[in-house]
């Protein structure tokens, strides 16, 4: 039986795709330090405040329901067309910015719904939004 008397190649590694990547790396870092210390060289002076209290929050949406005998509620707390006015008007006056979300019962009258319209407007919210759903199909309904 004859013996192998000579050894077989071993495969070579081509390095050449991990070096591209490692001179990648090396350009995106150096390049990226470049800028933040350009950054920090900003001739900036940051202005000084003398009382560090947090700031204050920026009101979240509010959610108005109506329902179908009458009933408003805000935020899940019953209130009067005046009272909804009256706490929106306040909101408005003490941060500027109030967003609305008026949800109506579908069998309930429209004359609610416009009426809660209306105090919105006069308390000055302008963002006012309606929940609705979306029908599926002739039985299912999704709510957006």
């Amino acid at each position: 039986m004859p013996l192998k008397t000579q050894q077989d190649d071993l495969p070579a590694i081509n390095l050449t795709p991990m070096i591209d990547i490692v001179f990648n790396l090396i350009i995106f870092f150096m390049v990226s330090t470049r800028f933040t210390e350009m950054e920090r060289k900003v001739d900036l002076t940051v202005p000084q405040v003398a009382d560090n209290k947090t700031l204050a929050e920026v009101p979240k949406s509010r959610t108005i329901n109506i329902y179908r005998d009458g009933r408003v509620t805000l935020d899940g707390a019953a209130v009067s067309l005046r009272e909804l006015t009256d706490h929106l008007a306040a909101v408005q006056r003490q941060h500027g910015h109030q967003n609305v979300v008026i949800r109506g019962d579908a069998d309930a009258p429209f004359q609610n719904v416009a009426a809660v319209f209306s105090a919105c407007q006069r308390a000055g919210v302008s963002e006012m939004g309606i929940s609705v759903r979306l029908a599926s199909g002739p039985t299912g309904t999704q709510e957006r």
